[in-house]
């Protein structure tokens, strides 16, 4: 039995197509319940098997809330896949606090409420947390202090709960996606310059699908992974494996 946070759409929306292939029982949660419905009805689970949720990540009351009514529904938590986060644009000189505190609130805070609430559940079951981070959590990126601040300490977050909780049988793990094709990043997909740099960049020369980001939460929430925590998988085309020096190429005959 799976939970998953910000599950309308994107990579959230992906990993529970993925995961309900797999035969996976499924409480999902977001925001926008209408949206979630919608998105869920086409996942096509029989009744028993799907619980959505309206929630605000926010406040700890509500995933509380969530995460009782899932426990309560199905008798028992496998997965928590910790998904909801938002970003805002600025360097720390220039960052509003509400800009701050709303990135540390959706990204952080609800990854630490969310875990607390279910580790209870995932101690009876030997289960397992997967967290979205980013590959801005595993480097900085120009004019995103907040994010990569939120996302950096997801990832900590991650390998401190591995050491405290693998006594139990409890296993964290993180994935950390590059660019990938969300709602969330249609701006910027579409914005030539942009992904002219990004593509140079990435030694696959694409952004991800958010299906290939669901593969990867897949395999760490599944036995398949049984012996793996506290890592931080980076899902980014290669780009984390680039220093950023100029790329050297042969020169290819005529």
């Amino acid at each position: 039995m799976v939970l998953i946070t910000a599950a309308a759409s994107g990579i959230g929306l992906a990993a529970a197509t993925r995961l309900s292939r797999e035969g996976a029982r499924l409480a999902l949660s977001d925001l926008r319940l209408d949206a979630l419905e919608a998105r869920a009805a086409e996942l096509a689970l029989p009744r028993d098997q799907l619980i959505c949720s309206a929630t605000d990540v926010r406040d700890v009351r509500q995933i509380e809330a969530f995460v009782a009514q899932a426990a309560g529904a199905f008798g028992r938590i496998d997965v928590l896949v910790n998904n909801a986060g938002i970003g805002r644009r600025g360097q720390v000189a220039g960052l509003a606090d509400e800009d701050w505190r709303q990135v540390m609130d959706v990204t952080l805070d609800s990854v630490f409420y969310g875990a607390r609430a279910a580790l209870p559940h995932l101690t009876r079951t030997r289960g397992n947390i997967v967290n979205i981070a980013s590959i801005s959590g595993l480097a900085g990126d120009g004019g995103n202090a907040a994010y990569n601040a939120a996302k950096g300490a997801v990832v900590n977050l991650t390998r401190a709960m591995a050491v405290d909780h693998g006594p139990d049988g409890v296993r964290v793990n993180a994935v950390c996606p590059g660019l990938t094709v969300t709602p969330l990043t249609r701006k910027m997909r579409e914005t030539p310059a942009v992904m002219d740099q990004f593509e140079e960049r990435i030694p696959l020369a694409r952004a991800g699908e958010a299906d290939e980001i669901a593969a990867a939460i897949a395999f760490l929430a599944s036995d398949e992974a049984s012996y793996v925590t506290g890592v931080s998988l980076a899902v980014d085309g290669g780009l984390t494996a680039w220093t950023g020096q100029p790329v050297w190429r042969p020169k290819r005959s005529a």
